[in-house]
């Protein structure tokens, strides 16, 4: 479907559908090298946040500091950002819950969703 013309009832956003070519290129890097998973920020928060949704969304203030203390308490530091506090707020802290995901599958803790045994693709790591 992200190779057909965009239109009502593709069942896509139209944002995925202009990263189609991406996605689909990301789609099959990923069926040859095992070390790209697909991960989601917000899942990730939730599963900082002992699986429970945050209480702010995460462009509000209080989401903001929700996110930043939920990443100190795992550990990830926002202190000496360099080019990256350039960047707006929201996809620095999306970036830091992607690495905490990224290290937590480096150390083979990660968890997927849907928990399926052996997937790797088709699920969201956390």
């Amino acid at each position: 479907m992200l190779e057909e013309p965009f239109g009502p009832g593709l069942g896509v956003t139209a944002q995925a559908h202009a990263l189609g070519r991406r996605i689909i290129h990301v789609t099959e890097l990923a069926e040859r090298d095992k070390r790209i998973h697909e991960v989601h920020p917000e899942v990730s928060f939730r599963a900082m946040n002992e699986g429970r949704p945050l209480a702010h969304r995460k462009k509000s203030a209080g989401g903001a500091l929700q996110r930043v203390a939920l990443l100190h308490r795992h550990g990830i530091e926002l202190d000496g950002l360099t080019e990256a506090g350039r960047a707006p707020l929201d996809d620095v802290l999306d970036a830091a819950a992607a690495a905490w995901t990224g290290d937590r599958i480096a150390r083979d803790v990660a968890e997927p969703i849907p928990v399926r045994p052996g997937t790797r693709l088709g699920a969201v790591w956390y």
